[in-house]
């Protein structure tokens, strides 16, 4: 199944310069088992209702009770969850 995570940060928040410190993050979860791959994408657009962030990952079904109680998952929410503004995720299959 495809997750994605698709973020809006706080007004003034330089979401370019966060792309390497949240990817070295979510890297650590392709230890997950079921967990494949992972794609971060950054907005191309400035306008004010886009979202900056979006995190796609590549995993078993199974895998995302097990991505929920991660030790990854659980650093994002606690480092960047006062950061966030907006948060959509969206899952479907491939």
């Amino acid at each position: 199944m495809k997750h994605h995570i698709i973020v809006k940060f706080t007004e003034g928040t330089d979401f370019r310069a966060l792309e390497a410190p949240v990817r070295s993050i979510f890297e650590e979860t392709l230890a997950i088992p079921g967990v494949h791959s992972v794609d971060i994408r950054l907005s191309n657009s400035e306008r004010p209702n886009r979202y900056d962030m979006m995190i796609c990952m590549d995993m078993e079904k199974e895998a995302l009770p097990v991505y929920d109680a991660s030790a990854p998952h659980l650093r994002w929410k606690a480092e960047y969850g006062d950061r966030i503004a907006q948060k959509a995720i969206f899952d479907c299959d491939d």
